[in-house]
């Protein structure tokens, strides 16, 4: 009799302890809202939510996650550094401009073109052409410009600051200075392992542009390198 009510009670245990992590696994997978979907819960229909205004994030990140926040405090230190520079650090190192480059090829080619001559593929579909970096303005522009740009959007071109990170938007600030740099290169102020090459390369373009026009005008030694100029470079939009 006690075995058969010993046995009794230990299936009795099993069943519960059954339904207690069943109610606990409906805890972690309890209905939620997912980002940019829609809700009647607010009145915008809008599931995701702004922060109040004058709010500041105390922790950001996947650390933040999971240590209440303690782990994610670098990550909001960062985002304010990046906010409150108005230039780009120096030096900028080529693990940051390989960055740049990345984030360019999803956020900016698409309209800006790998040369940032605005002659992008959506441009090419009918989309109004954004300006030339290769432009004397865009040229002398300050760095905080381009990346107050990104952030807020300028004409036609949406806000990228709800997608792309502080830290982020200044390399790719980074990277269209050196796509800036590559098209308006001054040989004498190359590094001097680079000033022969480039030189001779000059050169030689000058030799087929001579070739082709018959004016015998080229870019000389001393002369920038302006490819961007031969693909049309248009400016459209300040």
């Amino acid at each position: 009799m006690r075995g058969r009510i010993g046995r009794v009670l230990a299936l009795v245990a099993v069943l519960a302890s059954a339904g207690c992590e069943r109610a606990a696994q409906n805890m972690y997978d309890q209905p939620r809202g997912k980002p940019y979907k829609a809700g009647a819960l607010f009145p915008d229909g809008a599931m995701s939510r702004t922060p109040p205004p004058g709010t500041e994030a105390y922790a950001r990140g996947s650390a933040a996650d999971t240590s209440s926040g303690r782990e994610g405090t670098a990550g909001v230190e960062r985002d304010r550094q990046a906010r409150a520079a108005t230039a780009l650090p120096d030096p900028v190192t080529p693990a940051m401009l390989r960055h740049g480059q990345a984030l360019y090829g999803v956020y900016c080619l698409p309209c800006h073109s790998p040369a940032g001559d605005g002659d992008g593929r959506i441009v090419e579909r009918g989309f109004p052409a954004p300006p030339s970096y290769h432009s004397d303005r865009l040229r002398e522009a300050p760095d905080r410009h381009f990346y107050d740009v990104i952030s807020n959007g300028y004409g036609v071109m949406a806000a990228y600051g709800n997608r792309i990170e502080p830290a982020d938007r200044w390399a790719i600030v980074a990277f269209v200075r050196a796509l800036q740099l590559s098209q308006h290169a001054v040989p004498d102020r190359l590094p001097p392992a680079l000033r022969g090459p480039v030189r001779e390369g000059l050169a030689q373009a000058a030799v087929g542009g001579s070739d082709r026009d018959g004016n015998g005008k080229g870019s000389g030694p001393d002369t920038p390198a302006s490819p961007a100029a031969s693909h049309g470079a248009k400016e459209s939009a300040p």
